[in-house]
């Protein structure tokens, strides 16, 4: 469920004068309801920083037509990966599985990237495959890492230009935690960040108390 911006009953009156009216100036806005310029001020800029109205010099406010939803949605499009993105934590291809537990424990993360020896992504280790590898008698301390990870060319990757939201629809089509973000080079993919679902969830709350 979305939710919608709630406004205040002058808010709501000030919304219904310019449907009707606009485009329409302030100080006639202030007229109808029997107020002062200045005491609507407050108001007004709300309603046109949320883009339920907008303003334009010499005309006067109108209204944008545009429901709480259609804002949400036309904010969502302006967020990419780069204001999001954190710290991603890699390891080389020929650590142990051991080790590479170790180190998805102790960094306290649910996705590792593997690199190769030019620090090129070579693929993606995930608790579920750590915990696959250690189910059994094998001896987790020489098996390679490179034995149980997804390798490319199957790995979902983005860049930091691209929009948070097509990242979100690709953690859900994938059913995966998170997502390499990667610079291309003429050697390879580097690994520059990392994008979870909680990258994601601080980006929806930090909209929505906007």
């Amino acid at each position: 469920m979305v939710r919608t911006i709630e406004l205040t009953k002058r808010q709501d009156q000030i919304l219904q004068i310019v449907k009707e009216n606009g485009p329409i100036t302030g100080e006639q806005i202030a007229d109808q309801l029997n107020l002062t310029r200045a005491t609507l001020r407050p108001d007004l800029a709300i309603l046109t920083m949320a883009g339920f109205l907008d303003a334009r010099p010499r005309v006067g406010y109108f209204y944008t037509g545009k429901s709480g939803v259609q804002l949400l949605t036309e904010n969502l499009q302006k967020i990419y990966v780069k204001e999001y993105q954190s710290i991603p934590v890699v390891v080389s291809e020929n650590v142990s599985v051991y080790d590479a537990i170790c180190t998805m424990f102790l960094e306290d993360v649910g996705t590792l990237f593997v690199v190769d020896q030019k620090s090129h992504l070579a693929g993606v280790l995930s608790r579920k495959d750590l915990l696959r590898a250690s189910i059994g008698k094998q001896e987790l301390t020489a098996i390679p890492v490179n034995i149980i990870m997804t390798r490319m060319p199957n790995i979902t990757m983005c860049e930091r230009d691209d929009l948070l939201i097509d990242i979100a629809r690709k953690l859900i089509e994938k059913q995966i935690d998170a997502l390499p973000v990667v610079r291309k080079t003429e050697e390879g993919y580097e690994v520059i960040g990392r994008i979870t679902k909680t990258n994601i969830t601080k980006a929806f709350v930090a909209l929505g108390d906007e």
